[in-house]
């Protein structure tokens, strides 16, 4: 079939001109707002929704902290804090 034997049967108003697009206009944008994780195949296997994974996250986050609370000091600080295997 050749090109040129194509009736043009699109509307006027879906006539569009890609030829004054610009790539990649709203590619940092997109990159800021979305926020996706993936999962290893075991890991996903565990939850049945994402909203499972935020809830069992969230809960992860509410025990750190009230460790924190119990120890007194946050997890960086003991990051930072040497250990006796490295003294």
């Amino acid at each position: 079939m050749n090109p040129d034997d194509l009736e043009d049967d699109l509307r006027p108003e879906y006539d569009f001109d890609f030829s004054k697009t610009v790539r990649g206009k709203y590619y940092k944008e997109y990159i800021r707002s979305s926020n996706v994780v993936v999962l290893d195949q075991d890991v996903a296997a565990a939850f049945h929704s994402s909203e499972a994974v935020n809830a069992a996250l969230r809960s992860m986050l509410a025990f750190a902290k009230q460790t924190e609370n119990l120890i007194g000091e946050s997890n960086t600080v003991a990051e930072k804090r040497p250990t006796s295997a490295s003294t």
